[in-house]
């Protein structure tokens, strides 16, 4: 297998057993980048002499006797991750030229621990959108087929890791970002509780949603990556200090008993087929295993497309009112008075989903319709919460789809904004509920693209979620099957 189809932990036995060097693995990375990015538009910036240097240093450390799980492993980010040093743009024009004077804390970690940056990843737009076609730089392509968007709004994340272009990647995910692009592009995509994993350097969309969580190529990778950006960061006041544990440890093949829950309103008439004929041999490999099903009920469940669009825009409106072009950030060639630059530098340096969200957000906050929209959406989310928090009276961890689809084709939603929000209809209710869920690989459509599998678990119960999904990874080879890019 050549180094950059080896997963973290496969790398790292090589390297400990000085088999190869992190110089040799990263200039493989950079190599498949400059093969293979052109077609799928990947990356918004490389970093290659910087992840030279950094795998030198790495394999320093290793030589001396320094060496860490991820010591010398090549990964990238989600270019919403700040980077000292290294632009980091969101994917927009208001931010095409910022160079951050600090690093995201989830980034800090990582880099402390010794890994490599190779670069950073497209999305859409300051995270807003479900295909990563709302990118400044152009839409990232999935590698399984290029004409098909590879999910969003960590499309760049996910199709990194499909196109062999990194080891492993980090993404966000607000409402479904990171699990739905995981799931289209055939990864491992885990977004975590909400407060398990510091936000603090990463660009905020919807404060009271975002989540920094790995896209990996299986679950084992996944358990690693969460085990180094966990945990409590002062920095953050949303952080929950709680403690760690080894969830790699939890990676066991033993499920007999567990009460898996499927919620009647997930298996949806508009269900594809082929997502429908996946989930059920997903269920019958769980039975197999000696899994129990239990059906529950999630009756809120219709209001969350709904409430996810208030709240978020609403977040949306009062975070991104900072670009205002004097600070930083874009600003119009052409100032006039005050009002006038703030007017120009914004619609000049926003897309058009960005200024959809802000508007419908301002208006939801505006003086007489708070209560009726903004307040009112809140309680509907403390509603989907209940709902959660009463399942898991019964079960240990709910499977639903990931996405109603497989990946549609480029262009085919971007006129219709409520067509590409339902995109998102069976993820958005984990992040209004503030849980953990991850999307596995459980299927091939006839078209040959790939179909995820979504595990929900408790409050901070990444621990059995990740068994449950590892068990699920090991019976099967879908982990395994790969883009012919």
């Amino acid at each position: 297998m050549e180094l950059h189809e080896l997963t973290i932990h496969e790398l790292h036995d090589r390297l400990k057993k000085r088999e190869v060097s992190s110089v040799e693995a990263t200039q493989a990375c950079l190599d498949r980048i400059a093969a293979t990015d052109e077609k799928v538009n990947a990356y918004i910036t490389v970093t290659g002499d910087e992840a030279l240097a950094a795998a030198a240093a790495a394999d320093s450390r290793i030589a001396a006797g320094d060496m860490d799980l991820l010591t010398g492993i090549p990964l990238a980010l989600k270019d919403i991750f700040l980077t000292k040093g290294t632009r980091t743009t969101c994917a927009s024009n208001i931010l095409a030229n910022f160079i951050p004077p600090y690093d995201a804390t989830a980034w800090l970690k990582l880099k402390e621990r010794g890994a490599v940056l190779l670069g950073k990843l497209n999305q859409d737009e300051f995270a807003m959108g479900s295909s990563c076609e709302g990118s400044a730089f152009g839409p990232t392509r999935n590698p399984w087929d290029l004409e098909r968007i590879p999910g969003g709004s960590s499309g760049g994340s996910a199709a990194c890791i499909a196109a062999r272009q990194a080891t492993a990647t980090l993404g966000t995910d607000t409402g479904g970002s990171i699990r739905q692009p995981a799931s289209h592009c055939g990864c491992v995509g885990l977004k975590p509780t909400y407060g398990r994993v510091s936000r603090y350097g990463v660009i905020a969309y919807a404060s009271s949603l975002d989540q920094v969580g790995p896209i990996t190529r299986d679950v084992t990778d996944a358990a690693i990556m969460l085990g180094a950006v966990a945990g409590h960061d002062p920095l953050d006041s949303t952080s929950v200090d709680l403690p760690v544990p080894d969830y790699a440890k939890s990676l066991v093949l033993e499920v007999k008993g567990l009460k898996i829950g499927l919620p009647k309103e997930y298996f949806i008439a508009g269900l594809d087929p082929e997502v429908k004929s996946a989930l059920e041999m997903a269920m019958e490999t769980y039975r197999g295993m000696g899994a129990e099903f239990i059906d529950i009920s999630l009756p809120h469940t219709d209001y969350a497309v709904a409430t996810y669009y208030l709240i978020a825009t609403a977040e949306a409106s009062s975070n991104l009112a900072r670009y205002d072009s004097v600070r930083f950030g874009h600003r119009t060639a052409e100032p006039g008075s005050l009002i006038d630059t703030y007017s120009r530098s914004r619609d000049e340096g926003f897309g058009h989903e960005v200024k959809r969200r802000i508007m419908i957000g301002t208006y939801a906050l505006s003086s007489g319709y708070y209560d009726a929209y903004y307040l009112k959406a809140q309680k509907v989310r403390t509603l989907i919460m209940q709902d959660f928090l009463r399942a898991f009276d019964q079960v240990d961890i709910i499977l639903t789809p990931v996405a109603p689809t497989p990946a549609f084709r480029i262009g085919e939603k971007t006129s219709d904004p409520l067509q590409m929000y339902l995109s998102d209809i069976f993820t958005i209710p984990v992040n209004m509920a503030g849980t953990c869920g991850i999307s596995v690989p459980a299927g091939i459509s006839q078209a040959g693209l790939p179909i995820g599998l979504q595990l929900i678990g408790k409050p901070f119960g990444e621990e059995t979620i990740l068994r449950a999904a590892y068990a699920f990874e090991q019976a099967t080879t879908w982990h395994k099957r790969k883009a012919n890019l």
